[in-house]
């Protein structure tokens, strides 16, 4: 059986990599240096798996298919977006497998990917939790780029069922969970039935797989058009109030927003949390310590969340 050791909760950013701050003291430079010592905190720790959360941006799942929740079973690969890590990454499959039984069991039919393309949204946090490290993985994917969601209490209910699975695994280590996404940004819509959304655009949303590598080369620059604004809207108190709420087990508060109401309080990009809910479900443990900067420059209230202290 395995034993789950704790959850790191960590935004990401393509900015994190692309515009990261010259000296500690500008913006950013408090959130990488608090991901460094969650860094050295996990190593302590040594875990032998990580389950790692998150979301994809366009760069795996468009609306020819789009599934709620997608489980990586066998290979992983970055697809190296924005700087993050491209090539393998290291899958612990038996791991994988008892996951996707003891989902089953419980009533949830992921998606299951043989060959799972990953972007910065697992691969980020991977790689600053494990800080250069090599630990075998576990990636599931939860969509939260554009509608139709998983339900909030969708995502806790699956939270819980995957720590029930862990726990009764054949796979005899130590498991660390890993939540990557949020806090509080604002996003353009992707959503195909958004009048908005017309021409290439959609038609990239829903056929981008034809030629994924093209889309994400179109895609790339309007993102990086959006980064560097000192003036860009975080909301740093909406963000500290689910870090505070985080560090007890009753999720209820947040579930009780709804879709409305939680993008109206961290906008479209706030969706990511759901890879929280998740991690915080499963890992059935409050966070302990957490840090946080608003980082508008890269859209995006950075916060990291951990289960045990940091030191």
């Amino acid at each position: 059986m395995s034993e789950i050791i704790g959850l790191v909760g960590m935004s990401h950013s393509p900015f994190a990599t692309l515009l990261p701050p010259p000296d500690p003291a500008r913006p950013g430079g408090r959130f990488l240096a608090e991901a460094a010592r969650v860094t050295e905190a996990v190593a302590r720790l040594s875990p032998d798996a990580l389950i790692v959360i998150g979301p994809d941006h366009f760069h795996a799942n468009f609306y020819d298919v789009m599934p709620p929740f997608v489980l990586g079973v066998e290979e992983a690969v970055g697809f190296g977006d924005f700087g993050s890590r491209a090539g393998p990454l290291p899958v612990a499959a038996q791991l994988a497998w008892s996951i996707r039984d003891g989902l089953a069991e419980a009533g949830f039919d992921l998606s299951l990917s043989y060959a799972l393309t990953v972007d910065h949204g697992l691969a980020q946090s991977y790689e600053m939790v494990c800080g250069g490290a090599d630990i075998p993985m576990v990636p599931l994917v939860v969509n939260t780029a554009a509608p139709p969601l998983p339900g909030l209490r969708r995502c806790v209910l699956l939270g819980e069922a995957l720590g029930s699975a862990i726990r009764e695994s054949a796979f005899a280590g130590r498991v660390l969970l890993v939540a990557s996404g949020g806090l509080s940004h604002w996003l353009p819509s992707n959503d195909p039935r958004d009048p908005s959304i017309a021409g290439d655009r959609r038609d990239a949303l829903i056929h981008g797989r034809r030629d994924v590598r093209a889309f994400a080369a179109a895609r790339e620059p309007r993102v990086r058009a959006m980064g560097g604004d000192p003036h860009t809207h975080v909301n740093a108190e909406w963000d500290g109030w689910f870090l505070k709420q985080l560090m007890t087990t009753d999720l209820a508060p947040v579930v009780a927003l709804g879709d409305e109401g939680l993008q109206e309080r961290a906008g479209s990009g706030g969706h990511e949390i759901r890879a929280w809910l998740i991690g915080l479900a499963a890992a059935r443990m409050p966070l302990l310590w957490t840090s946080y900067e608003p980082v508008p420059e890269w859209i995006t209230g950075m916060g990291i969340g951990t289960t045990f202290e940091v030191g």
